[in-house]
C-alpha cells in the first residue's frame, strides 16, 4: 500500500472479528516505530503486546471502553522518561510527547498497511494499566491499541470519514493569514 493511501484510509475501528491476526505482523508494525526521531537519540518508547484475554478485559475496564475486550491483541505504548528528562529537564516532557505521537503515527500507518485495524485509546486509568501489566514507576503509559480485523457487518455501511478542509488549518507567514503574499519585484 502506498503511503498516501494508508494515510487517507486509516480509521479508528471499534468492532473486531474473531479472526486472530498473526502476531508477527504486529511486531513488524511496532518495528516501524524504531525509525521515529528521538530527542538526543535517546529511545524512550517500550511496547507491550497483550494476548491474554483476562488481561485484555482488565485493560478494557481500566479504559472504560468495552470494545477493547473484543480485540485479539492489545498493544500498550509506554515511555521511559528518566534519561530524556535528565538530559532536557522540563523541555524533555514536550519531547517525550512529541516522539510518542510520531512513533504512534508510524505504528498506525503500519497497522493500516498490514490490513489490520485498531483504535487509538488515550483515555484510561493509568495505575490500573500499570498494575495489570506490572509497569514500574517512572514509566508512563502513552496509549493502548486494540488490534484485530475489522468486523464487517452485512448491510451496514461504514461512515465516510470527514476531515477538515486544508484552508481551515493552513496559514502563511503568520497566524490567521490565509493567502500567500505575492513577492514584490524589485526594479534594478
Amino acid at each position: 500500500m502506498e503511503l498516501d493511501k494508508a494515510i487517507q484510509s486509516r480509521k479508528s475501528v471499534k468492532k473486531y472479528s474473531s479472526k486472530k491476526p498473526d502476531w508477527r505482523d504486529i511486531i513488524e508494525c511496532i518495528d516501524a516505530c524504531r525509525f521515529t526521531p528521538m530527542a538526543g537519540n535517546i529511545y524512550s518508547l517500550k511496547f507491550i503486546i497483550v494476548s491474554n484475554k483476562t488481561k485484555i478485559n482488565k485493560l478494557a475496564e481500566a479504559s472504560q471502553q468495552d470494545f477493547i475486550s473484543n480485540a485479539q491483541y492489545v498493544v500498550v505504548v509506554c515511555s521511559e522518561t528518566l534519561k530524556t528528562l535528565n538530559s532536557y529537564e522540563k523541555r524533555g516532557e514536550i519531547y517525550l510527547r512529541q516522539q510518542a505521537g510520531a512513533a504512534i503515527q508510524n505504528f498506525l500507518l503500519s497497522v493500516e498497511q498490514k490490513g489490520l485495524s485498531t483504535c487509538w485509546v488515550g483515555h484510561f486509568i493509568e495505575y490500573l494499566i500499570k498494575e495489570t501489566l506490572k509497569i514500574p514507576e517512572g514509566v508512563n503509559v502513552e496509549a493502548i491499541f486494540p488490534i484485530g480485523y475489522e468486523l464487517k457487518m452485512k448491510g451496514v455501511q461504514t461512515r465516510k470519514k470527514t476531515k477538515i478542509d486544508l484552508d481551515k488549518v493552513l496559514y502563511f507567514e503568520k497566524y490567521k493569514e490565509k493567502q500567500m503574499k505575492k513577492k514584490q519585484s524589485i526594479d534594478v
